[in-house]
């Protein structure tokens, strides 16, 4: 076990990096974790672990040998962490490899979802769910601190992909994978009149909805029947719906 006392230490200054940029974060192929239900999470799932930095007083999990173990004064992390009651732990993780993922029906399109929150909380269900989720070049990273905490681990159980549009729409093509997207328009159909299962189904951005050109490429566009008087969903609670 390393100890740090100083805040300008190089590896803490790596992990400040880490947390606020995401071009860092490829750059590097690291990412940082927050808290022990995470720390617990990827020693059952995710064995990518390099670092884990501890505040004086907690207790570290047994960790694989290879792992770095420093011990930080609490007032240092509490300025180091961004949760407003930091749990004593941070740690890094390998980013996965990039692989190009396959398009398939059944798969749940996110386009340019943008808040973290709402890209957590929907892996977290797919995830419950068993649905495989492809994101757009336009989506939140899953890799943010907020979009891990939200989706409770489930970024470490089943790693998103993601593809430009132009590469998903061929792969529909090539492999007549029918897109129905969600949108408010005057074709749409009640969503609980398709099978979900036979389409690739398209949840849009929560401030623009699914783009021109995935809504023109779709076969058929859905809704999700509510009350008249109320006018859209969250995406992450529409996601769950579909």
């Amino acid at each position: 076990m390393e100890r740090i006392t100083s805040s300008q230490n190089p590896l803490l200054r790596h992990i400040r990096k880490l947390q606020s940029s995401g071009a860092y974060r490829r750059q590097w192929g690291e990412f940082v974790g927050d808290g022990f239900k995470l720390l617990e999470e990827a020693l059952r799932w995710y064995p990518k672990i390099k670092t884990a930095i501890v505040s004086e007083g907690c207790t570290l999990p047994s960790l694989p040998e290879r792992v770095r173990c420093v011990e930080i004064p609490a007032s240092l992390m509490m300025s180091l962490s961004e949760m407003k009651t930091p749990q004593g732990v941070l740690f890094t993780c390998e980013l996965p490899k990039a692989e190009t993922p396959k398009v398939e029906k059944g798969m749940l399109l996110l386009d340019r979802i943008q808040d973290p929150g709402n890209l957590g909380t929907i892996l977290r269900t797919a995830d419950a769910l068993g649905v495989k989720v492809l994101l757009t070049n336009g989506c939140a990273d899953a890799y943010s601190l907020k979009t891990l905490r939200a989706s409770m681990g489930a970024v470490l159980r089943t790693t998103p992909r993601s593809l430009p549009m132009e590469m998903i729409l061929a792969a529909c093509k090539e492999n007549l994978i029918p897109i129905a997207a969600t949108a408010l328009t005057h074709d749409a159909v009640d969503i609980r009149t398709i099978a979900p299962e036979e389409y690739l189904m398209v949840i849009g951005s929560e401030g623009q909805g699914v783009s021109n050109e995935l809504l023109t490429a779709a076969q058929t566009h859905v809704i999700i029947p509510m009350e008249p008087r109320c006018e859209c969903l969250n995406a992450a609670i529409a996601a769950t719906i579909v």
